[in-house]
């Protein structure tokens, strides 16, 4: 497998890809050329065709087709399906009382009317004879449909099958079609057909071809020519042979063409695919529903004539559980009928969806143009410009097919292009991160030792932040079964390590210790000192067992010994309080700290900024004044650091006081310690918005309860 894909690699490698390029290009031509039909390549084409009609759904021009709907109200007021002949004649007496140009049915009625006169007199044996014998005396419905058939410019629809069954014939009548010699052999050949009764066909005036066969169950195209029986006799679907009768137009003929096949219904010409077939461009679902007529309303005489005069009618079945329904390119569910009137409509607009054998030698001619402009532009330039350029291309050839659409009804496949092109671009594409991957190897070779020692020096700092971190009290462990007070804080290095800090712990039973510092500076310095300090001001915290240590002496003891060893002249500002638990009696001390906030039950906020000294280490002696006042219960008292009212956001906006002390007012009056240093948190991320830290962050809460 190395090997192999060693050898791969040498092979993408040279001539910068360019070679194996080429010989991808060819294969694809071949490919393309010889089978156009690989379900990859056929699914791709079907969906970009029926993208165009998605977006540029046929405009309706002549308006000349009228589908009148056998639909739900009609069935409601007549009664179910299959009808009586008389019904079907009476509607089609209705309608060519207005003078339509044709009528077409796109049905068939391949057995006779069982509710005939003599048929009720052959089956109701419970008749007396004279009822019986008067009623085979009446016209059959069958004969009242041929006369109402013959009187109006009639078209009976036919059902192509491949099989025999019990009602299918081998033959059709009709006038025998004008059409080239090799014709027949390309188009669809159904050697059975589904007819009506021979004296319903002698009726009408034509006979014409109903099958279409959905391509995944969409129907794009319809046969308008099709070859029946032993394959010499040629018939016209619906909207040719309606055409044919409504024009009072000579025998239809059909002839070779390089586009394809031409059909001459007179002077109006319409243009197939070579197999006989034409691609349906459908009009919007809104267009569509406009030419619809429900049969009811013309049996009512509720239609105006001239809705009717001079058009193609169509008879179908609409009504729901007739099973007459296709799916459209554009995605909706439509009456099978609306196929004939689309394909009327375009006829009679000279519009036509065409697909001629020229356009694919078109697509070969712009995939082997776009192939080798892709070989010769790619290699030469960063791959970020390649993709822009490919880009360039595909919208190019998208964009060609959309206006060939748009402007002359050509279905270029640009997705089989597309398709060609993409495998060139992506073996060229390769060839290029193949170069880059060997360079890049080579390079990180090179600076191998330097990534190390950083890995090492990075490993050190991550060490050391879990270090310092993890020195850090947490309150749900020391004080889990705590209930005169809540303590919650946080600590945010703005680097692996920082120089805030901050401790809490009980000095006896009843006073909690609690200090939060900022070294001056940052990274490891500030955080060794950090780690000097925080040490330091508990050990003086917890001498004599922390029961008489006042705030004032810690702080200054602090002062003293941590100005003693400091080569660096580093300083601390510092906080330091101490809480008795039971009477929330505070004492505590400001060293060049910010002001803590204390957050009363009735809303209101106080920063308590009283009097305090500078902060530790910048006087070695200082005597240090205590603050004290009284905690009550449910009152919370938070202490912060610079970081965060100077966290910065993209564009350098401090946070601020002010946008800190709107935080604290938003808080509710029982908001807890944990879940008020939860939502400063999340204000402080959400203003700085991913900004880089500019300083250390430290949150402390203390809350405190009602004595149980």
């Amino acid at each position: 497998m190395r090997r192999l894909l060693a050898l791969l690699r040498n092979v993408f490698q040279a001539g910068r890809g360019r070679p194996a390029a080429v010989g991808l290009l060819a294969a694809v031509l071949l490919g393309v050329a010889l089978f156009p039909d690989l379900p990859p390549l056929r699914s791709g084409r079907l969906a970009l065709f029926d993208s165009y009609q998605t977006w540029m759904p046929r405009q309706r021009v002549s308006q000349d087709a009228v589908v009148v709907e056998i639909d739900e109200a009609t069935l409601g007021a007549l009664g179910q399906w299959p009808w009586p002949r008389t019904y079907i004649a009476a509607l089609i007496d209705a309608i060519a009382a207005s003078g339509p140009a044709a009528v077409g049915l796109d049905m068939y009625f391949p057995e006779a009317d069982h509710s005939s006169p003599e048929a009720l007199a052959e089956f109701r044996t419970d008749l007396n004879a004279a009822t019986r014998q008067a009623l085979g005396r009446l016209p059959s419905n069958d004969h009242i449909l041929a006369a109402s058939l013959n009187q109006a410019p009639t078209v009976l629809g036919v059902a192509g099958f491949a099989f025999p069954t019990h009602a299918t014939r081998a033959g059709l009548l009709g006038a025998p079609m004008e059409v080239d010699a090799d014709i027949p052999s390309r188009l669809n050949h159904y050697p059975y057909v589904l007819s009506s009764l021979p004296q319903l066909q002698a009726a009408a005036r034509g006979w014409a071809l109903l099958s279409a066969e959905p391509e995944k169950g969409v129907v794009r195209r319809v046969p308008l020519l099709a070859a029946i029986s032993d394959g010499r006799q040629v018939v016209p679907a619906l909207t040719l042979e309606m055409l044919h009768v409504g024009r009072k137009a000579k025998a239809l003929a059909a002839h070779d063409t390089p586009q394809g096949i031409a059909v001459a219904i007179d002077d109006l010409p319409v243009a197939l695919e070579a197999n006989g077939e034409a691609w349906v461009h459908f009009s919007s679902a809104d267009d569509s529903r406009q030419r619809s007529i429900s049969a009811l309303a013309i049996l009512k005489g509720e239609v105006p004539a001239e809705r009717l005069t001079g058009k193609y009618v169509l008879l179908g079945l609409t009504g729901m559980g007739l099973q007459d329904q296709i799916v459209t390119p554009l995605g909706d569910r439509r009456p099978g009928v609306d196929v004939h009137a689309e394909l009327i409509e375009s006829v009679l607009d000279g519009h036509f969806l065409r697909r001629p054998p020229a356009l694919r030698w078109t697509e070969l001619g712009l995939l082997l143009v776009g192939g080798l402009f892709l070989i010769w532009a790619v290699p030469n330039v960063k791959p970020r410009i390649a993709t822009f350029l490919a880009t360039i291309l595909f919208v190019v050839l998208f964009g060609s097919g959309v206006i060939l659409f748009k402007t002359a009804g050509l279905l270029l496949d640009a997705a089989s292009v597309f398709a060609g092109l993409n495998v060139v671009f992506g073996s060229l594409l390769g060839s290029v991160f193949i170069e880059t991957d060997r360079q890049r190897r080579q390079a990180e070779a090179a600076l191998q030792r330097e990534k190390e020692a950083a890995a090492r020096v990075a490993g050190e700092l991550a060490a050391a932040r879990r270090i310092q971190l993890g020195s850090l009290p947490k309150a749900s462990e020391l004080f889990a079964r705590e209930t005169r007070f809540q303590v919650a804080a946080h600590l945010e290095p703005a680097r692996e390590v920082g120089g805030d800090l901050y401790d809490f712990f009980m000095l006896d039973a009843r006073r909690l210790f609690f200090v939060v510092g900022d070294v001056s500076g940052k990274g490891l310095p500030a955080s060794l000192f950090m780690a000097v300090a925080k040490a330091l001001e508990k050990s003086v915290a917890l001498r004599d067992g922390g029961s008489t240590v006042g705030i004032e002496t810690i702080v200054a003891t602090a002062n003293k010994e941590l100005s003693r060893e400091n080569p660096e002249m580093l300083f601390v500002t510092l906080l330091a309080g101490i809480l008795d638990a039971e009477t929330g009696a505070v004492e505590m001390v400001n060293a060049g700290h910010d002001a803590p906030w204390r957050l009363r039950t009735d809303g209101s906020l106080e920063q308590m900024s009283g009097e305090g000294g500078p902060p530790l280490c910048v006087l070695d002696d200082f005597p240090y004044p205590a603050q004290r006042f009284t905690l009550a219960a449910g009152e919370t008292l938070c202490v912060v650091t610079d970081g965060i009212t100077e966290a910065m956001n993209s564009k350098g906006e401090l946070y601020g006081t002010a946008r800190l002390e709107a935080a604290f007012k938003n808080m509710a009056v029982n908001t807890s310690a944990d879940a008020l240093l939860h939502a400063l948190r999340e204000d402080v991320s959400r203003y700085v918005d991913g900004a880089e830290a500019s300083d250390d962050l430290t949150l402390l809460v203390i809350q405190r309860r009602a004595t149980v």
